[in-house]
């Protein structure tokens, strides 16, 4: 199994192209799986001529799970962000963001193009801001500053959000309760069949199930607050996508990061909700492709 020694932590990873070529680091989303990924769009951003690696966050997947923190309480945390007191956490979004840094260290490589989703997306932003010399570009997908005040996830979203499977142990609800999560969230204008839905979900639930670790991330977004004067910091390359449809991190977020950060490029993408669907995975690739080459070909102009 690969694994690198990062930060004290075990993280999984996977490669894929040519190590010649210009790297991309992704990082994924709230208890989500590099595998999570799709293969479609992997595939082109290889073909496209980068190098991509995939690693699995801290306390998800196949890394260390970090289950001497316990198990967060959900509801008091809620309420104590409702009311502004302070959040305790085992772990930061700044704390993810030097494991991200450290895959790098391991692999031996000295800059890459940033693209995250979702909390990955957070993660990205706070790797371009605070490590600006590793960074070459960075891409913030469906992602947010954090900014209170911001709309947030529609009713039915959070729902999906806080809830859990009703019996961990029975691999059919398993099943059933991610498969509803991702309907309700995913984009209404390309929806994902549900027998290709129920592939994908199965594929990740047997590669590794852990709600609680889920809900130490969730809580470590709550304890990181909001991201608006680091984001003004950042003077990497930012393309910020987002999709009109989105009900779990809705396109306010999305349209604030690209206000923040100086001369980000925004694209909103019409019907797209808080995945990646296959019908749009020639587009998302296509675009960050471009984006990532835009900044190698600035850089090939910069006398030596």
């Amino acid at each position: 199994m690969p694994i690198l020694h990062v930060n004290d932590l075990d993280l999984w990873y996977d490669t894929q192209g040519d190590p010649s070529h210009p790297a991309i680091l992704l990082i994924v989303g709230l208890g989500m799986q590099a595998v999570s990924w799709p293969e479609s769009f992997c595939n082109e951003l290889v073909q496209r001529g980068f190098y991509l690696i995939r690693f699995d966050n801290r306390d998800n997947g196949l890394s260390t799970k970090l289950h001497h923190l316990g198990k967060p309480n959900t509801l008091l945390a809620v309420l104590k962000l409702a009311f502004r007191m302070k959040l305790k956490a085992g772990y930061t979004l700044d704390d993810m963001a030097s494991d991200a840094v450290g895959v790098l260290d391991a692999l031996g490589i000295s800059k890459a193009h940033i693209v995250g989703a979702s909390m990955g997306g957070m993660i990205a932003q706070i790797v371009a801001a605070r490590y600006p010399e590793r960074t070459l570009s960075l891409t913030s997908i469906m992602s947010t500053s954090g900014r209170r005040g911001l709309p947030g996830p529609t009713r039915a979203a959070r729902k999906v959000l806080f809830g859990t499977p009703p019996d961990p142990l029975n691999h059919e609800g398993v099943i059933q309760h991610f498969v509803r999560t991702m309907q309700v969230i995913g984009s209404p204008a390309y929806p994902t069949p549900a027998e290709h839905l129920r592939e994908r979900v199965e594929r990740t639930v047997k590669r590794s199930l852990d709600p609680t670790a889920t809900t130490r991330q969730l809580l470590a977004i709550g304890a990181s607050g909001d991201r608006v004067a680091l984001l003004q910091t950042i003077k990497a390359p930012t393309l910020v996508i987002h999709g009109t449809s989105d009900p779990l991190v809705p396109i306010a977020g999305g349209r604030d990061v690209a206000r923040l950060v100086p001369h980000a490029v925004l694209h909103e993408i019409e019907g797209m909700g808080h995945d990646m669907p296959d019908q749009l995975n020639p587009q998302l690739a296509a675009l960050i492709g471009e984006h990532c080459h835009q900044q190698e070909e600035s850089l090939a102009k910069v006398p030596a």
